[in-house]
């Protein structure tokens, strides 16, 4: 029992002084960590190479030429919105080490290799928790390249690229490949090639982001279990490109006045595109190859095509939709029938059937190939005429008669009201 009573104490004397020892070690590491301080006329990358890792670099406002090699955890700061400009070449800052943080600076003038991928900021594998906040990113080729990093912050930044370059001349805004765990968050992306570009990428969130003026706002494939929620794309060729994906959430996101797609959905299965707005485009849902996916709630509504659906496209679960003055609402290719709304059904606003029990349901089902959808595409200026009395009996007439019937897509429940009650507001975004 005393020996027992020795080795009990001596334990616990060593787990104190174990603990005090660690307690120590982390107040001089506070206390060492220290702020250097860049005027202007000073090299910043003086000062990195001055630092020891967890200092902070202040720079002061001022115009700053360098190309900055980050190689040790470091606080970046900007005092007044300092510009840091890499002269053309190469990467105006390279960041090499984990746990780098970048804030409240301009960068700006990247090089232009394209092969080398010269970026305003690039984050090279192995770079992880690295945080880019509040900054502008302007005239560089690619905004952000990051690469083989996990939990990497890129929030509330305005990036612009070369707009005096050709459009496949240009980077993109934010380049994601083999990353796990990034926030892309709040920024404001225009004039690359793309806005976010994400490849073999998962477990991210891209959140309250406004894309503007690129080909794709969000060019994405081979990227699983992501969320995309309450981003704005706009006035680009395609809004969001979803594809070769799985196990995604695509809610609430805004995608108006593009030139071709709001949204692609190609080869994806198992997501849910839930509560978006898609208004304005050339075709406003682009259905490829999509299979065990959720569409609920969505606003589709003053497109040229509200919906393309093709390449064997089933088993989706199409519930809740309001497809409104859409020119043509689906346009549909393929050999048999596909329900949609088989549960509670979606509204269609030039469906012409009847509610005589009042209980907000069609009486007879909606289809929306029908001859006279087959006539606007082979005469598209009968377009001038959908909604005549004229069509909307042709209309009528065709449902008795299955010999005119194509293949379509067939709710079964087509609500007599739209779900959405601001519909109004979506109308006329195309883009001029």
């Amino acid at each position: 029992m005393p020996a027992l009573k020795h080795f009990s104490a001596g334990l616990a004397l060593a787990v104190r002084t174990t603990a005090l020892l660690f307690a120590s070690l982390l107040v001089a590491g506070v206390a060492a960590a220290a702020e250097i301080r860049v005027h202007p006329g000073d090299s910043i990358s003086a000062a990195v190479a001055r630092a020891k890792p967890g200092d902070t670099v202040a720079i002061e406002r001022g115009r700053y030429q360098d190309n900055l090699r980050i190689d040790k955890p470091l606080k970046l700061v900007g005092i007044d919105r300092p510009t840091i400009s890499g002269g053309l070449a190469g990467d105006t800052i390279r960041i090499v080490s984990p746990d780098v943080s970048v804030e409240g600076l301009i960068v700006t003038d990247s090089g232009d290799n394209l092969t080398e991928q010269n970026a305003g900021i690039y984050i090279q594998p192995g770079s992880d928790r690295a945080a880019i906040k509040h900054c502008d990113i302007a005239y560089s080729l690619f905004g952000l390249w990051i690469e083989g990093v996990k939990d990497v912050q890129v929030i509330g930044n305005r990036i612009t690229g070369k707009r005096d370059h050709a459009s496949a001349q240009r980077g993109n805004g934010i380049q994601l490949y083999n990353t796990t765990g990034a926030q892309i968050i709040g920024n404001e992306i225009s004039f690359a090639r793309d806005g976010i570009y994400v490849d073999v990428s998962y477990h991210a969130i891209f959140r309250g982001n406004k894309i503007h003026d690129v080909r794709y706002g969000t060019h994405y494939m081979n990227s699983h279990f992501n969320t995309w929620e309450d981003n704005e794309s706009y006035h680009n060729r395609n809004g969001l490109a979803l594809m070769m994906t799985r196990n995604l959430i695509v809610r609430n996101n805004r995608t108006w006045g593009n030139s071709d797609v709001g949204i692609m959905l190609r080869t994806i299965q198992d997501s849910v595109i839930e509560g978006n707005v898609v208004a304005g485009n050339r075709r406003g849902f682009f259905i490829y190859d999509a299979e065990y996916n959720a569409l609920h709630n969505n606003l589709i509504i003053d497109n040229d095509v509200g919906a393309h659906v093709w390449a064997g496209s089933i088993h989706n679960e199409v519930e809740g939709n309001d497809f409104i003055r859409n020119r043509e609402q689906v346009r549909y290719v393929a050999a048999k029938d596909v329900p949609w709304g088989v549960k509670t059904g979606n509204y269609w606003s030039n469906y012409v059937g009847w509610d005589r029990d009042g209980n907000g349901i069609g009486d007879v089902p909606y289809e929306a190939n029908d001859v006279v959808d087959r006539l606007v595409w082979r005469l598209p200026v009968v377009k001038l005429l959908l909604n005549s009395p004229a069509i909307q009996t042709l209309r009528l007439i065709a449902q008795q008669f299955p010999l005119l019937r194509s293949p379509s897509i067939v709710d079964g429940k087509p609500h007599m009201q739209p779900t959405h009650s601001n519909w109004s507001q979506w109308i006329g975004k195309q883009s001029n």
